[in-house]
């Protein structure tokens, strides 16, 4: 006997309820909006499936509350209905985290290593950017940007500088020193896409985030997470 639509909907349904209750530490009742309301303030989930959640609240009321029997509800929901459900139920209770996700070498250079060193990592892996360290701390990111910057500032009217840049020499040329953020491994993808996008709102531009144990700038990097590595994800 197969499960019928209604009752996938309410078990998905109950779970989302309990996990939201988790993350916003609620131990007694609380109606499903103002879970959401609570829940959105912190976590990325619940903002962007916002308006879905408040509709499956109202389907639920449906379903629950006009019952007239065993077998019988007065809304059975859709196929596609019943998957979303399911879909964001697993997003909010069983979030990805960006170490498992992300978690990869990193390679990370010195500031006084060649630009040329920087250019075939760059080129061998398709690399945007990379961490560069000095005296063993971490100094900040080479960019594709920085190394054209420091070209055009090479460059005469009629010739171009032969001499080979340390990376700290190139470093002087990035325009934004602070375009990346550290995060934790187990923060969740969802979450680290909203750093992205108040970088945007703010008129800015996130070139990376640093993945760290705890998000310390002197722990070892564990993985890095760029814009283009976010749009991967469903």
């Amino acid at each position: 006997m197969s499960v019928k639509n209604s009752d996938r909907f309410i078990i998905a349904y109950n779970r989302i309820e309990k996990s939201l209750s988790k993350k916003v530490d609620e131990s007694g009742f609380l109606p499903f909006y103002r879970l959401i309301e609570k829940a959105k303030i912190k976590n990325s989930v619940v903002r962007n499936y916002e308006e879905d959640l408040r509709e499956f609240g109202d389907l639920r009321n449906a379903i629950i509350h006009h019952r007239t029997g065993v077998d019988y509800v007065i809304a059975e929901p859709h196929d596609d209905i019943v998957e979303r459900i399911e879909l964001i139920e697993r997003k909010v209770s069983n979030p990805l985290n960006v170490g498992a996700l992300f978690g990869c070498k990193v390679h990370t250079l010195q500031a006084s290593d060649p630009l040329t060193t920087a250019l075939k990592l760059m080129r061998e892996n398709k690399f945007g950017q990379l961490p560069i360290y000095e005296s063993g701390k971490f100094k900040g990111l080479i960019t594709a940007a920085g190394i054209t910057y420091w070209l055009a500032g090479q460059s005469t009217e009629d010739s171009i500088s032969r001499e080979i840049p340390t990376l700290s020499d190139v470093y002087n040329y990035e325009k934004r020193k602070e375009s990346f953020e550290f995060v934790r491994r187990d923060l969740s993808v969802y979450e680290a896409e909203d750093y992205f996008k108040r970088a945007i709102s703010k008129g800015t531009r996130l070139e990376a985030l640093l993945i760290t144990e705890n998000a310390g700038h002197d722990e070892e990097l564990i993985g890095i997470i760029t814009p283009y590595d976010l749009l991967k994800i469903d």
